[in-house]
């Protein structure tokens, strides 16, 4: 459906503005996709990216600075996250024996399983980007690399 018809906006003041807000509000609409998709499995968006992060870590442990870096959002509370997901046992939080002041947080079993569980689902779904090419995909993710340029 185009944006015009999703927003009942029928002109823009030129294709610059309509493309940002067809941008926020596509962005938008795949988070509100994925959040429906982690509902059953009580998890939140936040979560599901810290949970990937410590796979890609796996079995190193990490710090909440390290995942503060590498959250999709920044704005995005990762002590507080991480804190609900070890109350889920799908994480572990350790103090760093090197280190004192540190605190070791790693994924455990169980959330390693949920994630290859989450895997399967997105994987079949594509939450939309399955209406593209590879080579459309491939052309999205590059524009969207350029307008952070």
């Amino acid at each position: 459906m185009k944006i015009e018809d999703e927003i009942k906006q029928r002109s823009f003041v030129d294709n610059y503005q309509k493309a940002y807000i067809n941008l926020v509000f596509t962005a938008g609409w795949l988070q509100l996709q994925q959040s429906a998709q982690f509902k059953e499995y009580n998890l939140t968006s936040p979560q599901f990216n810290i949970l990937r992060i410590l796979r890609g870590q796996h079995p190193k442990p990490s710090t909440v600075n390290m995942l503060i870096e590498r959250m999709l959002d920044k704005t995005s509370n990762a002590s507080r996250i991480v804190d609900k997901l070890e109350a889920k046992a799908l994480v572990t939080r350790k103090v760093c024996p090197s280190n004192r002041r540190a605190v070791d947080i790693r994924i455990t079993e169980q959330g390693l399983a949920l994630l290859t569980q989450l895997d399967q689902i997105l994987s079949s779904q594509q939450l939309g980007l399955g209406n593209l090419t590879s080579e459309e995909a491939a052309q999205l993710s590059n524009l969207l690399d350029k307008i952070r340029d």
